[in-house]
């Protein structure tokens, strides 16, 4: 990732970030489906259906002086079967560093709550994870006070399952600790996701050529 002392050069960087997202390729695009969400209520928990649309379109490569990414910005809305009121907004990126063969997440949702989560794949790989740990000054979860007191995200993770079939899964787990609960609550959520569009050529990537 780096050359010796030297942190300030940067890479010279293939600008086709598509064709240099490793196991992130298959997700570029816009994708729907149907999923169901496991959330604390007053009583306990309660499973609930969604209806998720989340698009991934590619950005052009970024440097942290020699460190090289490439990546997907995402924005995944959804809301319940037959309702347009939103249920869940979410925006962040998805990232992958070929140097270190990393896959990094980050999460931000309208309700004061931030996540940087990372786990290491091949570039070939259907299936890999990522996770962060409240406390963590690397891959770590910041809260605003309510959420932190009442709702405290201990741990987050999120297994990614790449299909043969053109579809992509995600599972995604935040422990929580809820105020008034004796055990932490494992809020999970699922969906397999269907292609509804391609992604968007990045800026910066060269145009398509016209056929001879």
């Amino acid at each position: 990732m780096t050359n010796g002392s030297d942190i300030f050069t940067e890479p010279n960087a293939d600008p086709d970030t598509l064709s240099n997202l490793g196991p992130l390729a298959a997700m570029a695009g816009i994708w729907g489906g149907e999923g169901l969400d496991v959330h604390p209520v007053a009583e306990g928990s309660k499973a609930e259906p969604y209806t998720e649309r989340y698009e991934l379109q590619p950005i052009d490569p970024q440097t942290n002086g020699p460190q090289l990414l490439f990546g997907l910005r995402y924005h995944t809305h959804i809301v319940r079967p037959g309702e347009t009121a939103t249920f869940h907004d979410q925006v962040g990126y998805w990232l992958w560093e070929p140097a270190t063969t990393t896959v990094t997440y980050s999460l931000a949702i309208p309700r004061g709550q931030v996540v940087l989560a990372a786990g290491g794949a091949r570039p070939d790989a259907t299936e890999f994870e990522v996770t962060a740990t409240m406390g963590s000054g690397i891959y770590g979860i910041l809260s605003n006070p309510f959420l932190d007191q009442s709702f405290r995200t201990r741990s987050y993770r999120m297994h990614v399952t790449i299909g043969s079939d053109g579809t992509w899964s995600y599972e995604s787990e935040s422990v929580l600790q809820v105020s008034g609960f004796r055990e932490p609550f494992s809020h999970v959520d699922r969906n397999t996701l269907r292609n509804l569009a391609p992604p968007t050529p990045n800026p910066l990537a060269p145009p398509p050529k016209s056929p001879a």
